[in-house]
């Protein structure tokens, strides 16, 4: 029997999937990348499945106070549905409501099937298929279909990184880490100490200085931190002059157009770009306060994604003396709080580790092609979402110096353009290929974050040429996803 006799018995015993594709995630990614299929395709058979019980994604799992957007939300938001509220860094909550009804609104919801924890992925050469195993209540579910698409974000949602302090568990008051927030903890009147510098503790803190009889940000070394103003009398003058999908656009054009002007000058000058984030901040606090003990980083600006503040909120809170910013080393942690190498205590009634994330590519799920694992970190990424050799797969994420969003939209418009390619030739599977001329490999993402050099092996690799390089460039993007030849280094069949 020859092998075309083999494969087409094969495909007799299976019949065609159920699926066009399967979307693995429902947060803000996989519902712009079902947007954007049944905009391309209103006849495409998709399902989007999604582990916890709600809709939201990152937006669903954080829940501590003050959570909100760490960018601004018009570039965050999806450019097909207008983000209605003023202010330009957005609580978690209106984001997670925004996404929810934006779902429901496009008739997205009634293809999400919750409780689906994915567990692999497996494709099969001789029917080109996907099947993906899923664990639920009621037991394992398989679901075959055509394409997959991993709209699982970049980080474990199981397991945050919290490193070992010494004598943590003689501590008697409460340790919370930020992506496990008890609902039940009332923080009223408590001391509290957060572990942290980054987006989420400069968010935490000044909601927590609220009720709190008062908080300690300790940080091992300094953040960039940069107010931006909440409410902008230009975007107010938009929305009454144009329609409000209008309106949107020039808004969210406006905001991308900015943050990728201040990455691009903060990178071409670090010096003067230096001087300037230092001086933003000293205006912000009292006459004489430490700037450079405790805002001024080892590192140049955008090397690590820098933290926003609405309005100056956390400013606001040190010079009321309701924060306390401390710059130091931890020596150990005691029954009533933290000993640092300087010899201070700092009393504490909870200590909070905002200590960052653990990275994690395709959720963590096991990819299979005809049986051989794949490995991401053995891959290259093409074209920023598509992984070498693997075939009918797309993974979106984000930018590190933007939005999340601007380059997830790309890529579910990219991969939407594909499937019609796909479907207007009759192909059944599509991968891209390097060809025999061998590439330098470098991280994914180029930046300093603890997060990222913790786990150089979690994600993908870039190339150094050409698609496979991955930019972190919205517009040079953009212009490539404009002029994108869909066959470039692809393999149809």
């Amino acid at each position: 029997m020859n092998e075309f006799q083999i494969h087409d018995d094969r495909r007799r015993e299976h019949p065609a999937p159920d699926h066009d594709v399967i979307i693995i995630g429902a947060g803000l990614s996989g519902i712009d990348a079902a947007y954007r299929l049944q905009e391309s395709d209103p006849t495409i058979r998709y399902l989007i499945l999604e582990r916890r019980a709600n809709i939201g994604g990152t937006w669903d799992l954080f829940r501590y106070p003050g959570i909100r957007s760490d960018s601004d939300i018009f570039t965050l938001s999806f450019p097909f549905e207008p983000w209605r509220r003023p202010e330009a860094l957005a609580q978690g909550p209106d984001i997670r409501d925004y996404v929810t009804t934006t779902a429901a609104k496009h008739h997205i919801t009634e293809h999400i099937r919750f409780g689906q924890h994915v567990q692999t992925a497996d494709w099969d050469s001789t029917t080109d298929t996907w099947s993906i195993v899923a664990d639920t209540d009621e037991g394992e579910v398989t679901y075959r279909t055509r394409f997959v698409y991993f709209a699982t974000g970049y980080y474990d949602y199981d397991e945050p990184y919290t490193p070992h302090f010494a004598g943590i568990d003689d501590f008697t008051g409460t340790v919370v880490h930020p992506q496990h927030w008890p609902a039940d903890l009332d923080h009223s009147g408590r001391r509290i100490v957060v572990i942290g510098s980054g987006a989420t503790a400069v968010s935490l803190i000044p909601s927590l200085s609220e009720r709190a009889a008062h908080v300690v940000m300790l940080q091992r070394s300094p953040s960039y931190i940069a107010s931006m103003t909440q409410h902008h009398r230009a975007n107010t003058v938009v929305r009454k002059v144009l329609p409000a999908k209008a309106a949107h656009q020039v808004i969210r054009t406006r905001y991308a157009a900015v943050t990728a002007a201040m990455v691009h000058g903060l990178h071409r000058f670090p010096k003067i770009g230096r001087k300037l984030l230092e001086k933003g901040v000293a205006k912000e606090l009292p006459e004489g306060y430490p700037v450079d003990e405790h805002f001024s980083p080892s590192y140049n600006p955008w090397d690590q994604r820098m933290c926003m503040v609405p309005d100056g909120d956390l400013f606001a809170a040190i010079t009321d003396g309701r924060v306390e910013m401390v710059t130091d080393r931890i020596d150990r942690i005691d029954p009533t709080g933290v000993v640092l190498t300087s010899g201070r205590h700092l009393d504490a009634d909870v200590i909070v580790t905002a200590t960052g994330l653990q990275l994690l590519a395709f959720g963590g799920i096991r990819i299979r092609v005809d049986d051989a694992e794949i490995k991401p970190h053995d891959r290259f990424v093409f074209k920023n979402h598509l992984l070498e050799d693997v075939p009918n797969l797309a993974w979106s994420v984000g930018y590190t110096n933007a939005s999340w969003t601007l380059r997830a939209d790309m890529t579910a418009r990219a991969v939407a353009k594909l499937l019609r390619h796909m479907r207007s030739h009759g192909y059944t599977h599509a991968y891209p290929h390097l060809g025999p001329e061998p590439m330098a490999a470098q991280p994914l993402w180029a930046l300093k974050a603890g997060y990222v050099e913790r786990s150089p092996e979690a994600l993908p690799k870039s190339g150094t040429r050409g698609k496979w390089r991955v930019r972190h460039n919205y517009y040079r993007d953009a212009v490539d996803h404009y002029l994108d030849d869909v066959e470039e280094s692809m393999v149809f069949g």
